[in-house]
């Protein structure tokens, strides 16, 4: 194993492949920037095909031992890797807010989330077990073996770097599996520090590996024939190649794609408390997160309470640098993703919305708030963008059908639950979805009838714990098991049935 001497100090980002730190042989690679001030922090070089047989070599011959050790044994790097992963966690925060830009508080919860999993996989033991029956026939006992299957791989994307990469990673390695991840180019430092953790953890040379890269580095790890599986997580249309891909080559494969997700506020809800909880899940993230609720369904007795307090909610945003303690709403990614959902607000405004509170204008504060159309002095090389609320969205309209990914809400006056119900299911995505509401019937109606793979009711933000599979159905995933939870044993073994008999001579 590398030791902590070894670790990658060069201004280039490096792969970490069976048990070393080595820097790509490659030209091809880009800057990682910091998006609150637009400083370089880092060059991220491309991995080449041969590089990617390399750590997929060096994975197929780990599994072969690794697959055979005690389920004990395996689970206990897990539990090293837990305690680096609390004993760092605010460094790791840190560095996870320099690169994506989210406040320090998002990045810590963040992290929390990636945890639980490791906690969650630490108890593969028991949720490994499959069925057994005696006397299943005469004279014949039977029982279902969980059998791990080589090497799997995750493409993980830049809004939760730190989080992503562990909804797969300790369920892949306890099961008995090799695993490769491959982190967004965006937010490459994160992963280098978490592997940093890793080493110290003391896996095995080969079982756990990161390389870095582009669109060439996925499509290499997907067509590789000794990858098992690729588990994804990014935008619909990249969702929908890497699943047929990885479907073609007969791989297994879970690919998350994009959301437009939808409250719903009934004419019985605690108005106040819904506007807080969809500012709170809008905005989170400055809004680039598959679980950000975006568009309001409003019963149109409370629509008017409703977008009042949205628009005193919005006003109230602190719009800056996420290292700040006061900051609320950080930094879009990059300038061209900030450009793009500009442009969608200039849409929106074209098709006939209201925009009712703009934060266009507004710029990153040493302190204050986002004051609708007050530009105050900040930096001006972040990708800065205030909160954006709009009015009178109707289900045909771009901002109703297209996932943002910035910090723009949208409001559409409905009848009643049956009317918001039909918009809800209309839409091609199903990601997640909320209802605010004090009538246990409305919320049975929702649970049972809304078409999405993670609900809540009173609550924002419909993230479920480690324990329980991350949803999604129709444009929001492609495949059959999802991430965490149970989803990921079954994803990561396959079961065989062992019939025994012995005759009685």
């Amino acid at each position: 194993m590398a030791s902590s001497e070894t670790r990658s100090t060069e201004e280039t980002v490096e792969n970490y492949v069976d048990g070393a730190w080595r820097t790509p042989d490659s030209d091809d690679g880009e800057a990682v920037v910091n998006p609150a001030t637009g400083e370089s922090l880092a060059t991220v070089a491309f991995s080449s095909d041969g590089e990617i047989d390399t750590a997929v070599t060096a994975g197929t011959e780990a599994f072969e031992e690794w697959s055979r050790r005690p389920v004990e044994e395996r689970i206990q790097p897990l539990f090293r890797l837990k305690t680096l992963l609390e004993e760092h966690q605010e460094e790791l925060a840190e560095q996870l807010t320099a690169e994506h830009g989210k406040t320090l508080a998002e990045a810590r919860g963040e992290l929390r989330r990636g945890i639980e999993n490791v906690e969650v996989a630490c108890g593969i033991p028991s949720m490994m077990q499959s069925g057994t029956l005696a006397n299943a026939a005469p004279g014949i006992d039977e029982s279902a073996v969980r059998q791990p299957l080589g090497v799997f791989a995750a493409v993980t994307p830049f809004n939760f770097p730190g989080m992503i990469p562990l909804w797969f990673l300790p369920y892949a390695v306890a099961t008995g599996n090799a695993f490769v991840l491959k982190p967004s180019e965006r937010t490459p430092l994160t992963a280098k520090y978490l592997f940093e953790l890793i080493d110290e953890a003391s896996f095995p040379d080969g079982v756990v590996q990161l390389v870095h890269g582009s669109q060439a580095t996925v499509e290499a790890l997907i067509d590789h024939d000794d990858v098992a599986g690729v588990s994804f997580v990014g935008s619909t249309p990249v969702a929908r190649s890497v699943y047929e891909r990885a479907a073609t080559s007969g791989k297994r494969v879970q690919a998350q794609g994009g959301a437009k997700n939808h409250v719903i506020v009934a004419d019985s809800a605690d108005v106040a408390f819904a506007a807080e909880q969809s500012i709170s899940s809008a905005l989170a993230c400055s809004g680039e997160r598959c679980l950000a609720n975006d568009i309001a369904l409003v019963d149109r007795s409370v629509h008017e309470e409703y977008v009042d307090h949205l628009v005193r909610l919005a006003g109230d945003q602190v719009l800056g640098d996420g290292t700040a303690p006061e900051t609320d709403v950080g930094p879009l990614i990059t300038a061209a993703h900030e450009e793009r959902v500009r442009e969608l607000v200039e849409t929106g405004i074209e098709e006939g919305a209201d925009l009712v509170y703009d934060g266009r204008d507004a710029t990153a504060a040493a302190g204050g708030s986002t004051t609708e159309g007050d530009a105050v002095e900040g930096d001006a090389d972040g990708n800065y963008l205030g909160p954006c609320i709009f009015d009178g969205v109707t289900p045909d309209m771009t901002l109703a059908r297209e996932e943002v990914f910035g910090p723009v809400f949208g409001v559409t006056p409905v009848d009643d639950l049956d009317e918001a119900l039909s918009v809800l299911n209309r839409s091609r995505f199903g990601n997640a979805a909320s209802l605010f509401t004090e009538r246990g019937g409305d919320a049975r109606r929702f649970r049972h009838e809304a078409e999405a793979g993670n609900l809540a009711v009173n609550a924002g933000t419909a993230a479920p714990m480690a324990f329980f599979h991350f949803g999604g159905q129709k444009d929001s995933f492609f495949g059959d098991l999802h991430a965490q939870g149970e989803d990921m044993i079954q994803f990561y073994t396959d079961k065989t049935v062992y019939i025994e008999r012995w005759p009685d001579r």
